[in-house]
């Protein structure tokens, strides 16, 4: 039997840690299953085992496994294998991949309390500070107070020091306790209380109720619900359905449990059920769609990952359709990435219409026991399904994966950003299913550089799709000056006169507008026009954006938040002036042009709920809205048959961009919006708005000629060494302290450049030098494609640590890694 067992902690651990197996879970104890144990003084964590062994450490005391919280595993070794791939790329720890692939509610933790001492007495009140007087006060008039607590309840900043103070003279009590954040759904089900073989019984029980009709009513009625006559499989019956359905209340079931008739018995059940069960006819394919599918299905059988270009509107989906449920009669398992929560919502109807119940939907809108139900399912059936998701569903515990769609796998959205691991789901999904043996379709109208690089030397496969579906044109695009047309006093806010023309004659027509502005909130900046004064964030080096709703002045990177003020705090004086366009106020500059035009707008601000995408989309595919106003939640995948116009109201500001993927976000967005128009029944037009109408770029776009942008990006990206000829990683290095952080991040580059010579580039300060009161300092890495992931892992750990030695401050400095940055 094993003695000990090493287990991660979801926290940025590098190591595992190794405790003891108690003789009472020696025999059921098994890699993946989830461990209570105690990490520090007090803090208990839930642990996932990761290997058993009788090598006892030495050194140190082993601590005890507290509690084993499963008896079977909740983790499987096919995503304990990927967990280690994802920390070796993504140069982050094994704690902080588990802390983003299980779901909260699998994790039990401990929360602090403190407690006041009723036999503390103090000599005299000078000896507490006016604060340890409020937190003792408050802490005293209740019985028991989680610390996160005290804070909201008195008003104070920075509580944790008369905490302790109180804690070092014995005022206060401090205890830990464990809290299950998951809670299964449980639902009444009712059964009779005999076998079905004793028909003895039944007859009493029939005997028993003969005169009362409601209750004869019932029982009757389950019989019929529940098959229990006949010789099929017994069906459970659920309480509420069962009195619904013979039209009685409560109480009739309780006076036939009174009579041992019936009984009612609880039983743990999943969350998630959809409501409609799969009718639909697969979708026909056309001959262009029919051949690009047995041109993939051919592809697959030499390349394990199969490119799909196809254009806006050529109908991929129908064939992802095709391809899934080919894969489900074949028992096997299926997972459709989409790159935005938005795209679930119209996915999952037609999906669920032609697979029922083998639709699972997972993503960070779901509730923490929703997310958790899900798990389970998968974790104890291998029955063929298709889960569709947003990236986070990459971590799913899959048995018999066949197949992985990644649809618009050139999304940065697919890009995890805050916090690690800092992981791409679409190359996440790749690796997935290579450990599985299945095959991966990637899908877009505009591949990345990367992908489309690959699928052209012969790593993946590529399918072309060149044709929209039933034939019709692409949208006709059209570049407005808005320089020009400013001279000529042709504009209204950031609307041209040519723009307002076009949308009132397709709303005049019949059809819906979308006007695109990847800005959210009522307007950029604040701005006073007597002497310049701009609100800025206390917290980050930005200027607060201007919410109109609720007339207030925020942060959109740490949440900083003040009420918008009516003088300017600088010179006293009342103007201050609203410069700049944002979702909000795009919205409110069309009510003024278009009247009572039926508007809506999606953007993170109003698609915060969980059911706000479902909304929104459903009121503008129903045609309750006109126009559709939006950030880039509206250039993804949306399919909307009444929409003839596309709107760029200012294309500038993704191309200005001083990134090296900037022209590639802009086209790729771009023509990814203007695929929204003219979906159906005739071409479409898009209006986009520039003060450089001459951009390279843009002469591409209009002519949706994907094949002549990316040649001339990919000769650029060559000639500077840019992806797909060099891998990028960005380390990033935080402190408090601006000059340290500066002085800091010289001495490390300088340290890696020992090593790494040329291809280190930097320190410089990020486009936003200050955020959360961290001043921030990035250093690039140029390596080249075979560079070893974790080699590179371990050398910069070695010069991490030998920095710490060299200089004290380096504990100080948040330090971490970015590889492949979008």
């Amino acid at each position: 039997m094993p003695r000990f067992a090493d287990v991660i902690l979801p926290k940025p651990l590098y190591a595992a840690f190794t405790y003891s197996v108690p003789d009472e879970m020696s025999s059921t104890l098994t890699t993946g299953c989830r461990v209570l144990v105690q990490f520090g003084a007090r803090r208990f964590y839930t642990a996932i085992v990761v290997s058993l062994h009788d090598n006892q450490p030495q050194g140190y005391t082993v601590k005890p496994i507290i509690e084993q919280l499963d008896d079977y595993a909740i983790v499987r070794p096919s995503q304990l294998k990927l967990w280690k791939w994802i920390s070796e790329y993504y140069l982050c720890s094994l704690g902080d991949v588990y802390k983003a692939a299980v779901p909260s509610g699998l994790k039990v933790e401990s929360e602090t309390f403190v407690s006041a001492n009723p036999d503390f007495e103090a000599t005299s009140t000078d000896q507490l500070k006016e604060r340890e007087l409020v937190v003792l006060d408050y802490v005293a008039s209740r019985d028991r107070v989680q610390v996160t607590e005290i804070s909201k309840a008195t008003g104070l900043k920075n509580v944790e020091s008369s905490i302790m103070r109180l804690l070092a003279i014995d005022a206060l009590f401090i205890s830990e306790k464990v809290v299950e954040n998951y809670r299964p759904l449980t639902v009444n089900y009712v059964t009779v209380c005999c076998e079905r073989t004793d028909s003895e019984a039944l007859h009493s029980y029939f005997d028993m109720v003969h005169k009362a009709k409601k209750q004869e009513k019932l029982l009757l009625a389950y019989l019929d619900m529940s098959h229990f006559m006949s010789r099929g499989e017994l069906i459970e019956v659920e309480k509420n359905t069962l009195l619904a359905r013979a039209d009685v209340s409560a109480q009739i079931l309780i006076e036939l449990v009174k009579k041992g008739v019936m009984k009612i018995y609880k039983k743990e059940v999943n969350r998630f059920k959809l409501s409609v069960p799969g009718e639909s006819k697969l979708p026909v394919l056309t001959k262009a769609q029919n051949e690009a599918y047995f041109a993939i299905t051919d592809q697959m059988k030499q390349k394990p990952v199969v490119l799909l270009r196809g254009v806006t509107s050529s109908g991929k989906t129908e064939i992802y359709i095709n391809l899934i449920s080919e894969l489900l009669r074949n028992r096997r398992q299926v997972l459709y990435l989409v790159p935005e929560i938005a795209l679930t919502t119209q996915l999952t109807r037609r999906l669920q219409a032609v697979f029922g119940n083998q639709l699972l939907i997972y993503h960070s809108r779901f509730s923490d026991n929703e997310r958790v139900d899900i798990w389970k399912r998968l974790i104890t059936s291998s029955e063929p399904c298709i889960v569709i998701g947003a990236r986070s569903s990459v971590f799913l515990p899959f048995t018999n994966l066949g197949l992985v769609i990644v649809d618009e796998e050139h999304e940065t959205s697919f890009k995890q950003q805050e916090p690690a691991p800092r992981y791409n789901a679409r190359d996440v999904a790749i690796v997935l299913a290579t450990m599985h043996g299945a095959k991966t379709l990637l899908g877009t109208a505009t591949p990345s550089i990367e992908t489309y690089y690959k699928a052209l030397s012969g790593k993946y496969g590529l399918v072309e799709l060149t044709e929209r579906y039933e034939g019709i044109e692409m949208p006709e695009v059209e570049l407005v000056d808005i320089k020009a047309a400013r001279k000529r006093k042709e504009m209204v806010g950031l609307f041209s006169h040519r723009l307002i023309a076009a949308c009132r004659q397709t709303m005049e027509n019949g059809n819906q507008v979308i006007l695109f502005q990847n800005r959210r909130g009522y307007a950029p900046i604040t701005e006073c026009s007597e002497c310049a004064w701009i609100p800025k964030c206390v917290n980050c080096d930005v200027s607060l954006t201007y919410h109109k709703h609720t007339d207030t002045l925020v942060c959109h990177y740490c949440g900083y938040t003040i009420v918008n003020p009516k003088l300017c705090p600088s010179c006293g004086q009342s103007t201050l002036e609203i410069v700049g366009y944002g979702t909000e106020r795009i919205e409110d500059d069309i009510q003024q042009i278009f009247g009572e035009t039926p508007i809506l707008r999606m953007d993170l601000d109003t698609t915060r709920n969980k059911n706000s995408y479902e909304r929104i989309i459903d009121d503008f595919s129903s045609q309750k809205a006109k126009i559709l106003v939006g950030t880039q939640m509206v250039t993804k995948g949306l399919d909307f048959g009444g929409v003839k116009l596309v709107g760029v109201l200012n294309a500038d500001t993704m191309i200005n961009f001083p990134d090296f993927r900037s022209s590639e976000r802009a086209f790729n967005m771009l023509e990814q919006v203007s695929g929204r128009a003219g979906r159906k029944n005739g071409q479409g037009l898009v209006i986009i708005q520039t003060s450089n109408p001459s951009n390279p770029m843009l002469k591409h776009l209009l002519k949706h000629d994907y094949v002549s942008y990316y040649n001339d990006e990919i000769a650029e990206r060559e000639q500077l060494r840019y992806p797909p000829f060099s891998k990028i990683i960005n380390i990033y290095l935080k402190h408090r302290d601006d000059s340290t952080v500066t002085e800091i991040s010289v001495r490390y580059s300088n340290m890696l450049r020992e090593v790494f010579g040329t291809r280190v580039l930097g320190p410089e300060a990020t486009a936003v030098p200050k955020v959360q009161q961290m001043y921030i300092r990035q250093i690039m890495l140029k390596m080249e494609n075979q560079a070893s992931m974790p080699k590179v892992k371990a050398i910069l750990r070695t010069i991490y640590e030998k920095m710490i030695t060299v200089d004290s401050r380096m504990k100080s400095t948040v330090i971490y890694y970015d590889v492949d940055p979008m």
